[in-house]
């Protein structure tokens, strides 16, 4: 990400759904330089190109309202904001329709100083639909699920009522519940987090575990 903010080019992160790509992406972002300037968009459900403009406008910091249907102004108006250093962080990608694609266009633009990351469940696909655009992405980087190796610490790292988790049972729970997917570890944590809080002393062993798992019901 911080080469891509630095080569001001376009970059994309995708995954399946779950393994944790916006909550790496959050994080990664909390570490680029404090000089670089942070935007955030999310892509709507099926979004017009009216709806798709109000969203960056906003992101940036422009008039949303005045400029969303106004596609001559708003293209300039993008375009000047997009003069400055900073990176736009666009979530869910993979809502994007073909004409919204043309966002690369923005990214020709002499004097474009800002980068793009593209992120979503999907992403990837989406932008092979668009050779423009796929020809001018710079780095691809793929979330994979949890390391096994590094579970626990993962754990204890997202939330401190995992630190000293027992690791038979948090590897237990991947295998058969989680599966290395980040978003069935956080409703995990939140089950055990619940339960911890009625009572002092409790360890994260595997019957609180399993426990917490079996709340999960039937789709964890």
């Amino acid at each position: 990400m911080g080469h891509t903010a630095a080569a001001r080019g376009i970059g994309c992160v995708f995954g399946e759904p779950g393994v944790g790509k916006t909550v790496a992406v959050q994080q990664a972002l909390h570490l680029l330089p404090s000089r670089v300037p942070v935007w955030r968009a999310v892509v709507g459900v099926k979004p017009a190109l009216p709806q798709m403009r109000a969203s960056l406008c906003e992101a940036l910091g422009l008039s949303a309202g005045s400029l969303s249907h106004r596609a001559q102004s708003a293209g300039r108006a993008l375009g000047e904001a997009l003069r400055q250093p900073g990176l736009l962080f666009l979530d869910d990608a993979q809502r994007l329709s073909p004409p919204l694609l043309d966002l690369r266009l923005l990214w020709d633009e002499p004097g474009k100083a800002a980068a793009l990351l593209l992120c979503g469940a999907g992403a990837e696909r989406v932008i092979a639909r668009a050779p423009a655009l796929r020809s001018r992405v710079l780095t691809w980087h793929q979330v994979s699920g949890l390391d096994q190796e590094r579970l626990t610490e993962t754990l204890a790292g997202f939330h401190d009522v995992s630190e000293g988790v027992d690791p038979a049972g948090a590897g237990w729970a991947d295998a058969t519940v989680a599966r290395g997917n980040f978003r069935t570890w956080a409703k995990i944590t939140s089950h055990v987090y619940a339960m911890s809080k009625r009572a002092r002393d409790i360890r994260v062993d595997r019957p609180l575990i399993e426990l917490a798992c079996a709340r999960l019901g039937p789709y964890p």
